[in-house]
């Protein structure tokens, strides 16, 4: 204690160069606190998509047609029938369930408010394979099902909308024109990784869809836009993956040389590997901001070297009266600790007004955290230590007959 309130009132003898020196470990901690924020809220973006789109997700999209020549885009064949959404979760224990889609988009209209939105022909699977829960209301039953009912589930967008306050469930919509019922209201998705707001959406039973708002696919009963494919949670992706694109290829008759007439993408794959990403983008931002703190701690050793030697006869006096090395080399080390301790603090409070700038000027996402705070300020006392002890060791090794003869 008494070696600190000593470190105090030497570094209250020159205040701006103390000052000076601080503030490159002020510099150095406010980065690497501001630096880890945005690498882990960049991580946490990531995690809240995985959960968007739902976990051990698979799409399957109808292949490309060729017409004169010309190879259109994927989904143009109209590969996929509802069959084999069936088929995938009967025959492949790995699968938890498939839920085949018809999708499209049209006008809402509640009273004189009207609302253009997306709209997805689904299963009740469709929702057990997304994740996505109801905040009010139910899914769709098995009658409404079989009778093409008129009853509609809408997201959180579509119902601020329209509704704005008022609860939208009971409440009669037209879709395209038709009436329906609003029989649930989803739980908020966010956006997917397209950029696009996934509660932006009406879903209404697919035999609904097929017979009164889209018409069969190019004419042909059972075709579908889409399915979506659970994997279980135990189940391995890459062998579930394989084993749905094999059965689709038996139920395709595609023979061995014949490329896929569907496109399958696995979701978690690409998940994981943006989440990767991003984990190693947070630790390179860490990196590069530590150097600023290795920077400072070099200004600490050199202020701290000038320090010793400005103070050699004043080293010298206390040996002279009974001060020994170890009481020095402290003295010293203390000093250093304590400028590399007060700017980390400084740093501190620094690093939390940038990590606020950043997410309100920028509007990134960032997520400060107690960890980075306390690795911050740790290193920053561990530079101290390292920087400062090569100085403390230099005044404690001086004789004292030298140090009072130095001029």
């Amino acid at each position: 204690m008494i070696n600190f309130i000593i470190a105090l009132q030497a570094l209250k003898v020159n205040k701006l160069r103390s000052a000076l020196t601080m503030l490159g470990i002020i510099i150095g901690v406010a980065a690497v606190i501001v630096m880890i924020a945005v690498g882990s809220g960049a991580q946490l973006r990531v995690k809240e998509q995985i959960a968007g789109l739902g976990s051990n997700l698979m799409i399957l999209w109808p292949g490309s047609a060729t017409t004169a020549g010309v190879r259109g885009g994927s989904g143009t064949a109209q590969t996929l029938v509802e069959e084999d959404a069936w088929a995938i979760m009967s025959e492949i224990p790995e699968i938890q369930v498939a839920a085949p889609t018809q999708r499209g988009s049209g006008q809402i209209v509640w009273g004189n408010t009207n609302w253009l939105a997306a709209i997805v022909g689904a299963t009740p699977e469709y929702f057990e394979a997304r994740d996505w829960n109801l905040v009010s209301g139910r899914i769709f039953e098995v009658g409404e099902i079989s009778s093409a009912g008129k009853v509609a589930i809408i997201g959180q967008t579509v119902a601020r909308e329209l509704f704005g306050e008022s609860d939208p469930v009971d409440q009669i919509i037209r879709v395209r024109g038709v009436p329906f019922t609003v029989i649930g209201l989803l739980e908020k998705k966010g956006q997917s990784l397209m950029g696009q707001d996934q509660d932006d959406i009406v879903i209404i039973p697919l035999s609904t869809a097929r017979n009164k708002i889209f018409g069969a696919l190019q004419g042909r009963i059972g075709r579908v836009s889409s399915i979506f494919v659970k994997a279980r949670a135990e189940a391995n992706m890459k062998d579930a993956e394989d084993k749905v694109r094999e059965l689709l290829r038996q139920r395709h008759r595609l023979g061995p040389n014949t490329p896929d007439d569907f496109s399958l993408r696995n979701l978690t794959e690409i998940l994981q590997a943006q989440e990767a990403a991003s984990r190693v983008m947070a630790i390179l931002l860490a990196a590069v901001a530590s150097v600023s703190l290795l920077v400072g701690g070099i200004g600490i050793m050199n202020i701290m070297l000038v320090s010793v030697t400005e103070r050699t006869r004043e080293i010298g006096l206390r040996m002279a009266v009974g001060a020994r090395s170890k009481d020095i080399l402290q003295q010293f080390l203390v000093e250093a600790i304590t400028l590399s301790t007060i700017g980390g603090v400084l740093g501190i409070l620094l690093g939390a007004l940038g990590t606020w700038l950043v997410a309100e000027l920028a509007e990134w996402r960032v997520n400060l955290s107690v960890f980075s705070i306390i690795l911050a300020v740790g290193f920053s006392a561990i530079i101290g230590i390292f920087f400062g002890y090569y100085p403390a060791k230099k005044a404690a090794a001086m004789q004292p007959i030298q140090a009072l003869r130095y001029e």
